[in-house]
């Protein structure tokens, strides 16, 4: 795929990619599930990017593949999937075993033109995709409750895009929606499912931790099987 874009060919083909999009349910059933995400040092075009496979159930970790590149693009909210995707896709084709699903850290259609980095990943890799993220980009939503498993839904131009989900009792939620290949609801279920106690479901907990590991030299790139 070719990513030397400027910015107005991304949002092109963001609106292009976003007639492609499926978000009907994964057949499953879902043995093993991966998370992916990046990291990188202020003022630095380093990045570490890295992707981690999980067992669905127990979340125990099967194999990772982790990679140090360089940012060819820039930093302009609304196409971040253009600067982390390429150096995320190669850690994919290098990763020894698929999952069934990939979780990413960031937004699925929960985006301004649907094009998050989960859906904008599963778009060009065919893979079932949803996207956990941290923080509100866009749309309206009501505060879900303060118990574990609380959620509302998020609505932009009067379309349900993502969920608020209170992930573990009396902690900030997290912002999850369907990337490509996965229902909405299924997004849902996925999240609260992978969520063990902690804010963060664990595919991304474990993939940010890997990540930051790799920035801090402390294992080094590469793919590694447990």
């Amino acid at each position: 795929m070719n990513w030397n874009l400027t910015p107005a060919e991304a949002i092109q083909l963001q609106k292009e990619l976003k007639e492609k999009i499926d978000i009907r349910p994964f057949p499953g059933p879902i043995q093993k599930i991966a998370g992916a995400d990046i990291s990188y040092n202020k003022n630095d075009d380093t990045i570490y990017a890295g992707i981690i496979v999980l067992d669905y159930e127990t979340m125990e970790p099967i194999c990772r593949s982790t990679i140090i590149d360089k940012m060819r693009f820039p930093y302009i909210p609304g196409l971040l999937s253009f600067r982390e995707i390429p150096s995320l896709y190669a850690a994919w084709e290098a990763l020894e075993e698929k999952p069934d699903i990939l979780a990413m850290d960031g937004h699925g259609i929960n985006h301004f033109r649907r094009l998050g980095v989960a859906t904008h990943f599963g778009l060009i890799s065919g893979q079932a995709c949803i996207g956990i993220a941290k923080n509100h980009l866009t749309g309206t939503y009501e505060e879900p409750g303060p118990k574990r498993g609380s959620f509302s839904n998020i609505i932009d131009q009067g379309e349900k895009i993502g969920y608020v989900l209170r992930s573990r009792d009396q902690v900030k939620p997290v912002w999850v929606s369907p990337g490509h290949r996965v229902s909405m609801e299924q997004s849902l279920e996925i999240a609260l499912h992978c969520s063990r106690g902690l804010r963060i479901p664990e595919p991304t907990r474990q993939a940010h931790l890997m990540v930051n590991e790799l920035r801090r030299g402390e294992i080094e790139a590469g793919v590694k099987s447990f």
